[in-house]
């Protein structure tokens, strides 16, 4: 079964009609579907995410929040996703994945995100974000 890490960005362009990568998170989404892929994300990320719309007014920020409350629900329901809940341990490993690129751009979400990539032994990211290249990770809205 092919599992993908479902970034922050994935989610926004998938959300936001405007976003530039609006059209290739559809079609990204119509691939899993029809693959049956599974997607992994964080709380984390849906945090960065309901972060990034909350100065986009009343409707953006409903359709935020329930979209956020839809992938829940489909956690809960084993239906093609699975968030990663966020814990002490794996706080402290991001930090410490943090700490170990100072060179980098990395916030403090992506390096949980690649933390969980790589304790899960997994390559691809939904995300256009290219800090993920960096770390030999591929992205798959380019």
């Amino acid at each position: 079964m092919r599992v993908v890490f479902a970034d922050t960005h994935y989610w926004v362009a998938l959300a936001n009609q405007r976003d530039q990568k609006h059209k290739q998170a559809r079609q990204l989404r119509e691939e899993f579907r029809r693959e049956r892929a599974f997607l992994l994300t964080s709380e984390l990320v849906l945090a960065e995410f309901l972060a990034f719309f909350s100065s986009y007014g009343p409707p953006m920020r409903k359709a935020a929040s329930q979209m956020v409350e839809d992938v829940l629900a489909a956690a809960k329901e084993l239906q093609g996703v699975k968030v990663e809940w966020q814990s002490e341990e794996l706080f402290k490993s991001g930090l410490k994945f943090y700490g170990d690129r100072l060179d980098k751009g990395y916030s403090l979400t992506d390096c949980v995100s690649m933390t969980i990539l790589n304790r899960e032994g997994l390559k691809e990211v939904a995300t256009n974000d290219k800090h993920f290249t960096q770390e030999g990770f591929s992205i798959l809205i380019p």
